[in-house]
């Protein structure tokens, strides 16, 4: 009981200094918190992407398109369990900042290759019978206040459409997503009213989806595919969902990387100046280390001493830092729709909490190691 008293009463000496050791360090674990948010959302939901999905483009560029015939084609190769395709729309709602993944799809076959999307019975049925249905996921629909019967105008950049210079849609569903990852901010509508209305391009296709009978053999599907369409004029590149999500992401993925880099280096930054602080404090105390010595403490106490210092600081600043982060991320994305997914990934919540022990038994051991072997003549005699 003496022993934590004598620790607690150290936070006295300077308060100021200490206030701000604190607040730095919770400043740091905030900007932790939105480092592992923004890190997460521009994967895009990589992480949850179906190992038994595989993706066919072109092999040139992501932007040409493939023909629509070639979904017949892929559907006879061993190992092709089924087959469906999308391509990016590209249009824009209001405002060109107002971004989302907008895509014309078959509702059976799309929704079937992707049962992670929740849409009830109902919604389904209408937006099958409605051409120009869309469903849209919960997140865009909440971003932009929309429900179910909104018609909905988008300016087109890429697609055309024969009556105008606007797309007109009918939202007759919100799906949500079965996973906490799983992208709900697509607007998806039916490829018959897109492919009758364009301007050009009829009879083709972004890219395909493909789901394999046997997760095992995706790398054998995916080169069999690729080899079908060989010296073809539209020749292919198959590769697994989850590298086609991360290179469309890599797309964007500077920004990432630079307020990546940002974050990162402003964190250890913070990290840096709050370790040499608390060490720093330590510093000072070091005829206050003789006296503990001269009256009985031991080496191993002096020693627990300064780490319990140091980690109470950092635990401290950690705790609500990382809470802090928690709260303001569960508030929702900051772009307003730039990032499809936005949430404080508990792995990295875990992570950020091992982080809080060892800075402060990093920030603590140097001076604490040098504190046990201080002798007591030595430390008596410094001022």
């Amino acid at each position: 009981m003496k022993f934590l008293g004598l620790l607690l009463s150290n936070f006295n000496r300077h308060r100021l200094r200490t206030t701000l050791t604190i607040l730095s360090i919770i400043v740091a674990f905030i900007l932790f918190g939105y480092l592992a948010a923004i890190r997460k959302a521009f994967q895009m939901g990589v992480s949850v992407a179906g190992a038994d999905r595989l993706v066919t483009r072109h092999k040139v560029s992501i932007i040409q398109l493939l023909p629509i015939n070639y979904k017949e084609q892929m559907e006879r190769i061993p190992g092709v369990a089924a087959v469906t395709h999308a391509t990016w729309f590209g249009g824009i709602y209001k405002d060109p900042r107002n971004f989302f993944a907008q895509m014309p799809v078959i509702p059976d076959e799309y929704m079937k290759m992707y049962p992670e999307f929740l849409l009830p019975k109902e919604q389904f049925d209408r937006w099958k019978e409605t051409r120009t249905g869309v469903i849209v996921g919960r997140t865009t629909a909440n971003q932009f206040g929309w429900k179910i019967g909104d018609r909905i105008p988008i300016q087109p950049t890429i697609w055309r459409a024969k009556s105008g210079n606007v797309w007109t849609f009918d939202i007759v569903g919100i799906y949500d997503g079965r996973e906490k990852e799983t992208d709900t901010t697509q607007f998806l509508f039916r490829y018959d009213y897109f492919d009758e209305t364009r301007l050009f391009g009829q009879g083709t296709v972004g890219w395909y989806y493909i789901r394999v009978k046997d997760p095992n053999h995706a790398t054998e599907v995916a080169k069999a595919i690729d080899d079908h369409f060989a010296n073809s004029p539209y020749e292919t590149k198959t590769e697994t969902e989850k590298a086609f999500i991360k290179g469309f992401a890599d797309q964007v993925g500077n920004i990432g990387a630079i307020v990546t880099a940002i974050l990162t280096a402003v964190f250890f930054t913070i990290l840096l100046v709050a370790g040499n602080t608390m060490a720093q404090a330590v510093r000072e105390r070091v005829s206050d280390l003789g006296v503990m010595k001269a009256v009985g403490f031991t080496d191993g106490q002096v020693l627990v001493f300064i780490l319990a210092e140091s980690c109470i600081i950092a635990v401290a600043g950690g705790a609500i830092g990382l809470g802090l982060a928690w709260i303001f991320i569960s508030m929702g994305d900051p772009t307003h729709g730039a990032l499809p997914i936005f949430f404080f990934p508990p792995r990295d919540l875990i992570i950020g909490a091992i982080c809080v022990i060892l800075l402060g038994i990093v920030a603590g051991l140097l001076p604490a190691i040098q504190a046990m072997r201080l002798s007591t003549i030595d430390a008596l005699r410094r001022e």
